[in-house]
C-alpha cells in the first residue's frame, strides 16, 4: 500500500506542476539503495585509503583524493584540474615551478563523483570513452583496449584504473618515474608496477588478503583488486538521495514557492528535463553545447588544433562533433564550476548559456575563467577561442534551441537545482582518513 501512495504522491504532485500526470511521471522517478551496484563495506573500508594515498601516481605526490576532495563536493572547484606537479586542493593549488611545473593543464573539469555507481550509467567520462561493450573481448570500450585487465566487474571499477596511467593526472612525465615510463611505452605496463608497491606495504598486504578470496599471498595483488576497492569505495562514499527533492517525491514534502516555479520551467518551457530527466537527472546521451573553448582539449589522435570536439574523439564521426556527455545535475549546486571545461563560475551563468548559446558565446571572454596562474602555458590557454574556423566549426553544431526566460524565471529555475542538494550525503560517508598506510602526506 505504501508504493501506490508514493505513486500517487509523485503523480499528483508533479500533475499540479506540468499538467501531464503520464508525461511526468516518466520523466522523474526515485533514487533508493537497491539502484546502486552491490559493494562490500570492508572494501570500501580499503578503497578509501587507496584513494588518498599518493602511492598509486608516479611521482607518489597526488591522489585520486586530490582532485576529488571531500572539502570540494567530490571535485576540485577549479574548471580545469592542475595535477601532477601542482600543490595544494581547490582553487588554492598552484602549478609548480622550475622543474617540477606542470607542462600541460587537465583538458577537463574534474566531475564530482555523486552516484557513480548507479546501476542505470552506461558510460562514463565527459566524451564516454568507457562502456560496456564485447568489442575487445573484455567486457570494455576503453582507452585501453584490449590491454584492460581482466576481472573487472563494474564501469566504476574500470574507470578508476585510467587517472593512474595519464602523465598529466598521476603518471608524470616520461623519465621522472617507471610508472611514467610504463605509461610511455603502452598502457597495461603501469598497472603491475602499482600493484607491486601496494602488495609491499604491509597493512594493504594483510587487508587484500582478508577481502578477497583469490589472494593467498602479497603477490596475488594485482590492480583488478585495486580497481574494486576504490569503486566499491566512490559507490558508496557518495551516493546521494537525500535532498529535498528527495523528500517531495517520497512524502509529499512541499517545495519552496520558488522552487516549485522553477520545476515548471524545467519541465516545461525552459525544456531542461528534455535532457536532465530519471532518478539522476540526465538522459546519460550526447549533446553540442557550443561552450567556449580553451585549454589543450581532446582531440581525435593526429588531430593538429589545440581544441576539444568531444565524443567525436572516441567515435570518429562527424555527427559527433562538440557533443558531450549530459551530466547528473544532483548535487549539482555543490559542484561549480559548469561545463566540461568549467567556462561558467555560476549556475546562473551555465543556465543563461543553455537558453542561449550562440549570444553566450558571443558575450564570454576569457576574463570569466579562473585558470590557476602557469605564464608558460598563457600562449596556448585560448588559442581555440581566438581561432575563427574553428569557432564557426563550433557554432554550426550546438543541439539547442534558444529560449526567453526573464532574470526571475533564471533564479526560480536556480532555486529548484538547489532542491537536488544532498543533506547528509553531501559530506560523503566515510570522509578522508587522516593517514594511509604508505605514510605519506595526504591533501
Amino acid at each position: 500500500m505504501a508504493g501506490v501512495w508514493q505513486w500517487l504522491i509523485l503523480t499528483i504532485g508533479l500533475c499540479i506542476h506540468t499538467g501531464t500526470a503520464g508525461a511526468a511521471d516518466s520523466i522523474f522517478t526515485p533514487l533508493g539503495a537497491d539502484d546502486f551496484l552491490p559493494h562490500k563495506m570492508a572494501r570500501a573500508e580499503l578503497g578509501q585509503l587507496l584513494f588518498y594515498d599518493p602511492v598509486l601516481s608516479g611521482n607518489q605526490n597526488i591522489s585520486c583524493g586530490t582532485c576529488h576532495h571531500h572539502d570540494l563536493a567530490s571535485a576540485d572547484a577549479l574548471p580545469l584540474g592542475v595535477g601532477e606537479g601542482g600543490s595544494g586542493i581547490g582553487t588554492k593549488r598552484n602549478t609548480g615551478s622550475d622543474a617540477n611545473r606542470i607542462a600541460k593543464r587537465i583538458p577537463r573539469n574534474a566531475p564530482a563523483l555523486f552516484n557513480l555507481g548507479a546501476r542505470e550509467i552506461t558510460h562514463l567520462f565527459h566524451d564516454g570513452r568507457l562502456s560496456r561493450s564485447d568489442d575487445y573481448e573484455n567486457d570494455f570500450d576503453s582507452p585501453a583496449e584490449e590491454w584492460l585487465p581482466e576481472g573487472l566487474p563494474s564501469l566504476l571499477a574500470a574507470q578508476a584504473l585510467f587517472p593512474l596511467t595519464s602523465e598529466f593526472e598521476m603518471a608524470g612525465n616520461p623519465g621522472e618515474n617507471q610508472v611514467a615510463g610504463a605509461a610511455y611505452d603502452r598502457i597495461d605496463y603501469v598497472w603491475p608496477i602499482i600493484s607491486d608497491r601496494v602488495r609491499n606495504i604491509p597493512q594493504y598486504k594483510a587487508a587484500f588478503i582478508e577481502q578477497f578470496d583469490d589472494i593467498r599471498t602479497a603477490l596475488d595483488i594485482n590492480i583488478t583488486h585495486i580497481a574494486i576497492a576504490l569503486a566499491d569505495f566512490i559507490n558508496f562514499e557518495w551516493q546521494s538521495y537525500d535532498s529535498p527533492w528527495d523528500d517531495y517525491l517520497a512524502n509529499g514534502k512541499a517545495l519552496p514557492d520558488d522552487a516549485k516555479q522553477g520545476l515548471e520551467l524545467f519541465t516545461g518551457v525552459a525544456n531542461c528535463s528534455s535532457c536532465h530527466s530519471g532518478a539522476l537527472f540526465t538522459d546519460h546521451g550526447f549533446h553540442a553545447l557550443g561552450l567556449p573553448q580553451f585549454g589543450p582539449g581532446r582531440t581525435r589522435r593526429f588531430d593538429p588544433y589545440a581544441r576539444d570536439v568531444g565524443r567525436m574523439a572516441e567515435t570518429d564521426d562527424l555527427a559527433d562533433a562538440y557533443r558531450f556527455r549530459t551530466p547528473s545535475l544532483r548535487n549539482v549546486a555543490l559542484t561549480a564550476p559548469y561545463g566540461h571545461n568549467g567556462a561558467y563560475a555560476t549556475l546562473a551563468e551555465i543556465i543563461r548559456h543553455h537558453l542561449n548559446p550562440q549570444r553566450e558565446l558571443d558575450r564570454w571572454q576569457p576574463s570569466r575563467v579562473n585558470l590557476p596562474a602557469a605564464p608558460w602555458l598563457a600562449s596556448v590557454d585560448f588559442v581555440s577561442l581566438n581561432d575563427r574556423r574553428e569557432q564557426q566549426r563550433l557554432r554550426r553544431h550546438i543541439d539547442i534551441t534558444p529560449v526567453n526566460l526573464s532574470d526571475t524565471e533564471v533564479e526560480q529555475l536556480i532555486a529548484f537545482l538547489h532542491t537536488l542538494t544532498g543533506t547528509h550525503s553531501r559530506y560523503g560517508r566515510m570522509g578522508r582518513p587522516a593517514s594511509v598506510p604508505s605514510g605519506l602526506p595526504i591533501d
